[in-house]
């Protein structure tokens, strides 16, 4: 085939594709409005590092005599602790942080074990929720907007009104939601600056507002975005963005992942009347 038909071929089919997706007819509400009810799940290491980045032996890294080798606390996890590669989930490749800012990122980044609010199983907060690799529930209709998510019985019930002011700040913060056409938009506010963002040391301080914005692609998949505004932290709003996928068949449920009682001895066994080694 000579290339000019060949690239024609190619731009054609393009084309078709797009035009089946912007075709795309979700399944709506009885408010008429598309409907996300079903069980979520990302396929991305989102939660590593939503910052591009190189594969390597450990999440978190120590000097070694030649080349740096993995923490002590992890050498013994061989290729299961290593860190995967990823090109990264943030619009423009790099978050904006204040040059203050990054001091403290490092810092974290550098004490992963101790200070990551996901090794106590604390809330993930908002949006890292949405990219554990844990798959959530939306229940959606008319009158009710509820997520439900597998890892630590986390639940977010989205206000379909604007609520105001969270009265006090949370974990998972106050989430209100409204429409943008057929895209879902949700705003939460009043979180408190003990989440992060992924595993990478990535923070926030409590002034963050997160805008998500859920559109249904297919039946099997919803194109999911956030926005994030923190004045104290980052020199200007950034975005994430990534698909969800719709689990099917027997993995269209969702067990419950109570990591609460798996980090008791992390937490507690220190207080053992014999404590363990």
């Amino acid at each position: 085939m000579p290339k000019t038909m060949k690239n024609l071929s190619v731009l054609l089919a393009l084309l078709l594709a797009a035009s089946v997706q912007a075709e795309y007819e979700p399944p709506r509400t009885a408010g008429g409005k598309p409907d996300f009810t079903g069980v979520w799940q990302v396929l991305n290491t989102a939660n590593h590092n939503l910052e591009a980045h190189s594969g390597r032996a450990s999440q978190m890294m120590r000097e070694g005599p030649v080349v740096p080798v993995p923490a002590k606390e992890l050498v013994a996890l061989g290729a299961v602790g290593a860190l995967p590669p990823s090109l990264g989930v943030v619009q423009g490749d790099v978050i904006p942080y204040k040059e203050s800012a990054l001091a403290q990122r490092e810092k974290n980044r550098e004490n992963w074990m101790t200070d990551d609010p996901e090794v106590r199983c604390y809330l993930p907060g908002i949006p890292r929720a949405t990219y554990l690799p844990h798959p959530f529930r939306i229940v959606h209709n008319r009158d009710a907007l509820l997520f439900s998510y597998s890892y630590a019985g986390a639940v977010r019930n989205v206000a379909l009104q604007n609520p105001g002011p969270a009265p006090i700040d949370s974990w998972m913060g106050l989430s209100w939601a409204r429409w943008e056409g057929d895209t879902l938009v949700i705003e939460t506010t009043g979180m408190n600056d003990r989440t992060w963002f992924d595993r990478a040391g990535n923070y926030h301080s409590d002034k963050l507002k997160v805008t998500e914005r859920f559109t249904r692609t297919s039946d099997h998949t919803i194109d999911y975005s956030a926005t994030m505004e923190d004045p104290e932290v980052f020199t200007r709003p950034w975005t994430i963005n990534m698909p969800l996928y719709r689990r099917v068949g027997a993995d269209a449920n969702m067990l419950q992942f109570n990591c609460v009682e798996y980090v008791e001895e992390l937490m507690y066994g220190h207080l053992r009347k014999e404590p363990l080694d």
